[in-house]
């Protein structure tokens, strides 16, 4: 490949320039900052989510149409590191360098932060949902109530189902009775009508099942994903940043005997466990390893994560739908339900579904969401500059995207067919993050700059037969 290190230069001079910082809004001279609004964080997936909207600021639906039917796809909340091989890896170092007499100042305060950490993760149990991914989705189900009163009011009214869909692995369960437990504490009524969840792996699992085996394959071995991959963790500055973390730990007779592909080990997973620790805040509320990582460092293995997660789970490589195609049974099952309540098919109020990253980021793809879309040309590997697509926007913990069905009564929106020869019946809103989003450019609204659509239009624009 004939790629630009632009990036890794760049990086490289900030690294060695210490006046160069992160400060307020303002990006670096590397250009790496991957949030228009964040400070010195750089979690990338392991984000804690923030809705992206406030409940004041949602259009209103055009006169006379009153939601009548919602569903969501909800990445699971905030939870623990799935193992605890990060933290066995960066302790054995620190434990090593402690024996030598070779911590800093600095290093000598990272191993009871880790211990910290650890002690949080065990007692939520390794890759379970925490407390604050618990408030996550606690919250986001009172804002949906919130948003749509009189459609919860209606599905009280007339004893509407709540159908409650999951993967069936531990968070996700446990996000889903965190959010219908939200429903329930705005509003008891609902309680009997909440259905049991049922797990759907080929729905809510898909990369994990044989039908995608495929998939499977192209993260084990594919060879194009391989190389580009190793030369983006390959990029000088990798050895650099790890050079300068391991610098700020040890003295310079530990960090000298220790061989470079160690030093980018330890740091990986030192980042690892920097970004990890947010989701842990309920339990470990004093954790903080802010102060093990610079924000440059922080920032080039924040994008060495949203490299791997680019194209082992977003759009990847330019003409090629290996990683998105396989949502496409997410995507057909979010138009069948609304055309099932559209047609009087289906009494259901809500169907609410709790999944993981690998399902949210390829569907993100296929509705074409902002920031999801743009594949990367083989011979310009991704990177911030080139690139918007950012974990921490695309698939923060507890990522969702929201549809809501209005009709209009007086246009016959009990039932039938989409549209009337009256006008329209049925209209769509959809939410990303809870925040009012177009669907692709070439669905279009009802009006311009309303966030509306017919769901006929969109049934046309999305392929839906």
């Amino acid at each position: 490949m004939n790629r630009t290190v632009a990036t890794g230069v760049a990086l490289a001079v900030t690294l060695t320039a210490t006046a160069v910082t992160l400060t307020g809004g303002t990006a670096s001279a590397q250009g790496l900052r991957h949030t228009p609004h964040a400070d010195r964080h750089f979690y990338t997936t392991m984000t804690p989510y923030t809705p992206q909207e406030s409940l004041s600021d949602y259009q209103r639906a055009p006169k006379g149409f009153t939601p009548v039917f919602t569903e969501n796809v909800v990445r699971h909340g905030a939870r623990a590191m799935t193992d605890s091989s990060d933290i066995d890896a960066v302790m054995a170092v620190v434990q090593s360098a402690q024996a030598q007499g070779a911590l800093t100042g600095l290093g000598a305060q990272l191993g009871p932060q880790v211990q910290l950490l650890q002690a949080a993760a065990l007692s939520v149990g390794y890759g379970n949902l925490s407390g604050l991914g618990a408030q996550e989705q606690q919250q986001i189900a009172l804002r949906l109530e919130r948003r749509l009163p009189s459609l919860f009011s209606t599905i009280v009214a007339e004893q509407e189902p709540i159908e409650v869909e999951t993967s069936g692995v531990a968070r996700a369960v446990a996000s889903a009775n965190a959010f219908t437990g939200g429903l329930t504490s705005g509003d008891p009524a609902l309680a009997g009508l909440i259905q049991a969840p049922v797990t759907d792996k080929n729905l809510l699992y898909f990369h994990k099942q044989p039908q995608n085996a495929d998939y499977q394959a192209y993260l084990a071995s594919d060879p194009e994903l391989a190389a580009v991959l190793t030369e983006i963790d390959g990029e000088p500055s990798t050895a650099l940043a790890a050079r300068h973390v391991v610098g700020r730990l040890f003295d310079a007779r530990f960090v000298k005997a220790m061989p470079t592909a160690d030093q980018i080990s330890f740091s990986t997973s030192l980042y690892n466990l920097y970004s990890a620790a947010p989701d842990l805040s309920v339990e470990a509320p004093g954790v903080d390893f802010d102060p093990f990582l610079s924000s440059q460092d922080a920032q080039w293995f924040a994008y060495l994560d949203d490299a791997a997660e680019f194209y082992q789970k977003g759009p990847a490589f330019s003409g090629r739908t290996i990683t998105y195609d396989m949502a496409n049974v997410l995507l057909d099952d979010l138009f069948t339900q609304a055309e099932a309540k559209a047609d009087g098919t289906s009494d259901k109020g809500a169907v609410l579904r709790f999944t993981h990253a690998e399902e949210v980021e390829p569907l993100a793809v296929l509705l074409g969401l902002p920031g999801s879309t743009e594949a990367a040309d083989p011979d310009q590997p991704y990177t911030y500059q080139n690139n918007p697509w950012r974990g921490a926007q695309v698939a923060p913990m507890a990522a969702n995207v929201q549809w809501d069905l209005y009709a209009d009564p007086a246009l016959g929106g009990n039932g039938g067919s989409s549209t009337t020869a009256q006008g329209t019946e049925y209209l769509v809103r959809m939410l990303y993050n809870e925040k009012e989003t177009a669907f692709k450019p070439s669905c279009k609204p009802i009006a311009k700059g309303s966030y509306f659509y017919d769901l006929n239009e969109l049934e046309l624009c999305y392929n839906q037969g």
